[in-house]
């Protein structure tokens, strides 16, 4: 399955409890930035996924580019800046 998010917008892989999950949408909305949220506890192979960007670590939010690059943890103002580039 492919979870490259098109031109403009990100996939967030995250969790129901991540705080910082939690924080990331918040500020997304409030800067207008789309995104898809993807819960790793409920979408199947996406743990793993995770897993491979992060070097084994299931670590969240972990956010996909139209470029297919990733980051994890980025803050709003990175999100913002790599869909600018």
């Amino acid at each position: 399955m492919d979870f490259t998010p098109e031109s403009g917008t990100i996939t967030m892989f995250s969790t129901t409890w991540c705080g910082y999950c939690n924080r990331l949408k918040k500020q997304l909305d409030a800067q207008g930035i789309g995104y898809t949220e993807i819960n790793i506890e409920e979408v199947e192979g996406t743990a793993e996924l995770v897993e491979q960007l992060n070097g084994g670590n299931q670590t969240v939010p972990t956010v996909l580019f139209p470029d297919g690059t990733a980051a994890t943890n980025p803050s709003a103002a990175e999100v913002k800046q790599r869909l600018a580039a």
